[in-house]
């Protein structure tokens, strides 16, 4: 295993994402704010990293050191590739501004001609640093990733690297050997100092401070990440309020501070009795780091596979294997300490492989074996969890299946590499997969830890089960998993410098014709779209709460006013941040061309009802609140959008219209101009009936209903004479046409109250029914024409008048009037 790796994770990964001086391009600057750069030194800096990167011989320590003075370089390279951008533009635009130059043969006034000489020359001369500093900036970038380049091969080839087999039992006597002359040397210099009068003066002198820091140290230790658990515990069960579990969480972290802090004052009590030697005391030194390591994955584990104190299980497992696990995560803990510790060793006394294989080989058979019994554990949640859920295969568990069956193969794959002499293979397979279960089950605990605070901020209980169903936490789950992507790398093997080089090309953004667009431009372009957008929205509310209503403008007015000024208000936001961005635009014109035309083809229907849709809210045919027909549909504009027009129908259900429907086909819209519209009442009279006084009654009752106009006023016309009836029609004009039907339905129950009383039929119509062979039912018996119905046929013309069918009262149908 790699000490890098931990060390890094657990102590400086935050500071070393961001710490690394010089690979962060700075913001361009003038060319007086800049320092002078004085290219005869790059030469120099650049002439050497050339020749050692030829040889091919240094150290990849040294490697190192040179590319972050090549990255310095590159950086102020960057910055200079601005020099006299504001000049460079003024001379453009006046270069522009005289026209395009003559073509090949032609000639131009001689003022124009000196004028357009004098101001290339001008520009040549400005754009002179800027050129410069992108040819020394592509130099040395290409330095850089010759340098990754060899580093990244020694990488590989160091992994592939065959040793010493540490089951070849020919190496176990240099094993054994390192590990007891490394012990005897310890043993030597504390013997040493035992034996220097200087050394047992200080030991007497400083031993109180020496036995109380030994005292502390054993109560931290051994009881302080137990009194943590207690209090955890404590206010899990029986604390009060909606975050008991989420206190009891914050609370279980001092089982990692207490007891690190323990192993600290152990080191210091060490240090402090003046026995130790250079090796002793290098040992002594990361005591703390395996303590942290160990009791970090302690705590992990116990909150991962926690029974209480939470407010939701993270894996679903029984009661006993949760404890396999809780014990698992304390071994893993344990092998990752002695592994830092043996890599230590070997370095310190500079072991050889053979002793250094023998030694570590046991340590990646058991990390191994634990987390081969890790992966198994992750299969029994799936199958667990697969039984209790109501989807066949969620998609957590075909993760979490990914992840065990994973840390099985390389909990089995390393230790047999590691046994054939692949040492570093070995410890590639096994260390860094421990590392990424524990990272995923970080990941999944603050998850957690979010989700219970957004609920308390919700008011809600944390242990409520609808709380993970919310947004925000998932979308905050998310974010953190993003940003434990570059831990990820850096356990799998990734350096630092290859995250900064990739935060450095992120922040430097890439070229779009002339324009260099980063991440600074997309900020600014987010930032003034949204001060602008904003700027609109509240504009848009104040004219219709504040302004708009004060006014004489009908509500249809209103609205196509404020929507137009949204359509403004949003290009000119989005006009403004691309110019505040920086960003031009002119290099994608035709780019942009050609893009329409492929628009204007693909989706010229969404167009075509866009451009409807601006000629709705300019010419207005259409207004919010119009009661129109059109395509069949009846009822209320609702909204209008840019795409479509909503129109609620006289049902309340809603029927979206395509804004080209209103502007190319027939629209009846019954209430644009005024609310004024006629309804017409038919109604018919029996024949007999007093014509002159139907039409009086029914222009008294048009006269008399209160939203019937009078100018114009009601008329009734005698429309002819039907087959059943006298048809008459009641004529009226309504001030609001939306009341159209309760009018027609009080002017017919008036028309039914004055007719009856004045004494007027209103017929219906009348059929008769004529029987082809009316004999044939006198000849036959009663009972027979009692069960079958008489042959109805349609009369031809030629037949002879039937005789008429008798009433069951005796009287010859239609004798007695019209029914």
């Amino acid at each position: 295993m790699k000490t890098r790796f931990l060390a890094v994770l657990l102590l400086a990964i935050a500071a070393a994402l961001f710490s690394h001086g010089g690979t962060v391009p700075a913001f361009a600057e003038t060319q007086s704010q800049q320092e002078e750069l004085n290219y005869a030194q790059w030469d120099k800096a650049a002439s050497r990293a050339e020749k050692v990167l030829a040889e091919g011989k240094a150290s990849t320590a040294a490697f190192d050191t040179l590319r972050g003075e090549l990255v310095d370089w590159r950086t102020r390279f960057l910055d200079a590739q601005n020099t006299n951008s504001a000049r460079i533009k003024t001379l453009r635009d006046q270069i522009s501004a005289l026209g395009e130059p003559p073509a090949e043969g032609e000639t131009e006034p001689r003022e124009i001609a000196q004028r357009r000489a004098e101001l290339t020359k001008q520009l040549n001369e400005a754009q002179a640093p800027s050129l410069k500093a992108v040819e020394a900036y592509s130099r040395a970038d290409g330095l850089i990733r010759e340098i990754d380049q060899i580093i990244r091969e020694r990488q590989a080839d160091q992994l592939l690297q065959l040793g010493p087999s540490p089951v070849n039992p020919v190496n176990w006597g240099e094993g054994i050997a390192a590990i007891r002359g490394t012990l005897v040397e310890v043993g030597n210099e504390i013997a040493a100092n035992w034996d220097n009068p200087n050394a047992r003066a200080s030991l007497r002198s400083g031993l109180p401070v020496t036995l109380l820091f030994l005292t502390l140290a054993g109560l931290l230790t051994v009881r302080g990440r137990r009194w943590m658990e207690m209090l955890s515990e404590f206010l899990a069960q029986r604390g009060r309020g909606r975050g008991r579990t989420l206190f009891s969480g914050i609370a279980s972290l001092g089982q990692i501070v207490v007891p690190t802090l323990g192993v600290v004052l152990l080191a210091g009590a060490l240090k402090s009795s003046a026995m130790l030697g250079l090796r002793s005391e290098r040992l002594v030194q990361i005591l703390p780091i395996l303590g942290l390591t160990v009791f970090t994955a302690g705590w992990l584990g116990g909150r991962v596979f926690a029974q209480i104190g939470v407010s939701r299980e993270i894996l679903t497992l029984p009661p006993e294997r949760r404890s396999e696990g809780r014990l698992n995560s304390w071994i893993l803990g344990v092998i990752l300490a002695l592994a830092m510790l043996a890599r230590e060793v070997s370095k310190l006394d500079d072991y050889p492989a053979e002793a250094v294989a023998v030694l570590s080989f046991p340590i990646l058979l058991l990390a191994g074996l634990m987390l081969s019994r890790m992966g198994q554990l992750l299969l029994v949640h799936v199958q667990a969890d697969a039984a209790d859920s109501s989807e066949e295969r969620p998609y957590r568990n075909r993760v979490a299946g990914f992840f065990g069956r994973a840390a099985i193969v390389a909990g089995l794959v390393g230790p047999l590499l590691g046994a054939v002499g692949y040492a570093e293979a070995g410890d590639f397979c096994v260390y860094p997969s421990i590392m990424t279960l524990a990272l995923v089950g970080f990941l999944l605990m603050l998850q957690r830890f979010v989700t219970d605070i957004y609920a308390i901020l919700m008011g809600r209980d944390v242990e409520d089960p609808e709380n993970g169903g919310d947004l925000i936490p998932v979308l905050i789950g998310m974010m953190l998993a993003l940003l434990a992507i570059p831990v990820l790398a850096l356990i799998w093997g990734a350096r630092v410098a290859d995250l900064t080089e990739l935060w450095a090309r992120f922040t430097t953004g890439f070229a779009v014709g002339g324009t260099r667009i980063s991440p600074a431009s997309f900020l600014t372009f987010a930032i003034v779209f949204a001060l602008g957008y904003a700027g609109t929205r509240l504009l848009q509310g104040m004219l219709r709460s504040t302004v708009l209503p004060k006014t004489k403008i009908d509500p249809g007015g209103q609205t196509a006013l404020i929507s137009g000024l949204g359509y403004i208000g949003i290009f000119l936001a989005g006009v403004v941040s691309v110019t505040a961005a920086g960003i031009d635009l002119s290099s994608l014109a035709i780019v942009a061309g050609a893009l329409s035309v492929g628009i204007g083809f693909g989706l010229q229907t969404i167009v075509q009802n866009f451009v409807s849709g601006i000629i709705l809210l300019i010419e207005r045919p259409v207004s919010q609140g119009d009661w129109i027909e059109v395509g069949g549909v009846m009822g209320t504009v609702k909204d209008i959008s840019v795409r479509s027009t909503r129109i609620q129908t006289f049902d309340r259900t809603d029927v979206i219209v395509p804004n080209a429907d209103l502007i190319s086909g027939q629209v009846t819209n019954w209430t644009r101009q005024n609310l004024t519209g006629r309804v017409i009442l038919k109604v018919g009279v029996a024949y007999g009936s007093d014509t002159r006084k139907v039409e009086k009654i029914l222009m008294e009752i048009g006269e008399s209903h209160p939203l019937v106009m009078v100018n114009p006023a009601p008329s009734v016309v005698f429309q002819g004479f039907g087959a059943d009836a006298l048809e008459f029609e009641l004529r009226v004009i309504l001030r609001d046409i939306n009341y159209g039907l309760s009018v027609r339905t009080e002017l017919n129950h008036e028309i039914a109250r004055r007719f009856a009383e004045e004494g007027l039929e209103i017929p219906f119509a009348q059929r008769d029914i004529w029987l082809r062979n009316p004999e044939s039912l006198r000849d036959r018996p009663a009972a027979a024409q009692a069960q079958a119905p008489a042959p109805f046929l349609p009369r031809q013309k030629d037949d002879p008048q039937p005789e008429p069918l008798a009433d069951l009262d005796g009287d010859v149908d239609g004798a007695d009037g019209p029914r």
